[in-house]
This record gives C-alpha cells, sequence and structure tokens, in this order.
C-alpha cells in the first residue's frame, strides 16, 4: 500500500511548485498589463515610481529592495500599484490652476490622495538619483501618444533638501516652458540651470492634448 501512495505523495510539492512558477510568471506579467492601456512618464532623469518599476519590477519580491532601495521599498509595502502603474500618475480637470487641486507636500503624488495609491511619491527620504549636468535633457515617454500642449519644468531652489524636507510649490523655481508637441511616443526636453549642485528634484507637469488631463511628474538628480 505504501508503494501505491507514494507518486500521489511525490505529485503534491511538484503540483505545489508548478502552480508557484505559474503565479510568479503571472506576476511577473502585472506591470505589462498596466503599461498596455496606460499613459506615460518621465523616463530620464527616471521619475520615481518609473526608477522603482524599472530597478525592482522584475525582482519585487527581492529582500534586498529593504536596504538597496529604501524608498521603493516603502513604495511598495504602501501600495504595489504605484510602482506597477509607473505611467498613470495624472489627473483631470485642473484647467491649468496646478497649486490649487495639488497641495503642498502632495505634489509628487499629483494630489492622488483620495485613491491612497501614489501617497507613497510624496514620502520624504534619499530617493535614488540621477546624475545631471547643468543644462540637460528630459526624455519623457508617452506610449498612447497622447501629444502635449506645453511642459513646465520646475526645479528646486538650492539649498532645499528632498531628503529631509516636503516639498512645497515655493520650494521650485520654474526652468522651462516649452510650446505643443505633436503626438509621439518620446518627447525630448531640453534644461539649463545654472548655480545648481547636490541632491534636487526635477517636477515636470506634462499638459496632454487630447483632452485636460495633466501629469506631475517628481524626478530625483544630483546635479554633478
Amino acid at each position: 500500500m505504501s508503494r501505491a501512495l507514494a507518486p500521489a505523495r511525490l505529485a503534491r510539492p511538484r503540483l505545489s511548485l508548478l502552480l508557484s512558477g505559474l503565479l510568479a510568471a503571472l506576476l511577473c506579467m502585472i506591470p505589462w498589463s498596466g503599461t498596455a492601456s496606460a499613459h506615460g512618464s518621465v523616463v530620464d532623469p527616471a521619475s520615481r515610481n518609473y526608477g522603482c518599476w524599472l530597478r525592482w519590477g522584475n525582482d519585487f519580491q527581492n529582500p534586498a529592495m529593504q536596504q538597496q532601495d529604501p524608498m521603493c521599498w516603502q513604495a511598495w509595502q504602501a501600495n504595489p500599484n504605484a510602482m506597477w502603474n509607473w505611467n498613470g500618475l495624472y489627473r483631470n480637470g485642473s484647467a491649468g490652476n496646478f497649486q490649487a487641486v495639488v497641495p503642498d507636500g502632495q505634489l509628487c503624488s499629483g494630489g492622488r490622495t483620495e485613491s491612497g495609491r501614489y501617497n507613497a511619491l510624496d514620502a520624504v527620504g534619499p530617493w535614488k538619483t540621477t546624475d545631471v549636468a547643468r543644462n540637460f535633457t528630459i526624455h519623457l515617454y508617452d506610449q498612447a501618444s497622447h501629444g502635449a500642449d506645453y511642459f513646465l519644468v520646475y526645479v528646486t531652489r538650492q539649498g532645499f533638501d528632498p531628503a529631509t524636507q516636503p516639498l512645497t510649490w515655493k520650494d521650485l523655481q520654474l526652468v522651462t516652458r516649452t510650446g505643443r508637441y505633436a503626438p509621439s511616443q518620446n518627447y525630448l526636453i531640453d534644461v539649463s540651470t545654472s548655480g545648481l549642485s547636490g541632491r534636487h528634484v526635477v517636477y515636470t507637469i506634462w499638459q496632454a492634448s487630447h483632452m485636460d488631463q495633466t501629469y506631475f511628474l517628481c524626478s530625483d538628480v544630483n546635479f554633478t
């Protein structure tokens, strides 16, 4: 009797391993299914949630995230959709009155606090930075080819420390305002600055052309 039962006993762990592997494969597909019907973000210098997805989207179960990338880890713990939906951080109907709809301390989430999806992007701490020079180029990826009425690019003032201070409108200085961009999937925005060094936040506002839809995107940089 014991010999007859042995194959069944072996089959259970094999089935469990198979199901675990299938689940892991399906989870890894989540970011791609999300991007298929979504919109876009700044990919260089990477926005906070795009950077998290870029570094950990295929390795989100790695416990090393907590030590190596604590800000992405806290965002993942708060709501994994902040990373999976890296290209959906927008709000409709702002009518250009951005400071009225996005409160201080909520700039990196675009004031999208009602769902809780992007709240963790406002967390103060040592977000991973991208090294940039005084003059640099923003690369924004627009998967849906919405086009742009304009882009506004701000950089935090010298002396502001995003690792210890919440971001407010008064901490930003406008450095670039563009004209219209025809619908495409890739937009390049040239930015010129002066007198900046060290850690800063580049804050990009993308006013899409297809409707009153506005994206609010924080990129952490280090001026070298």
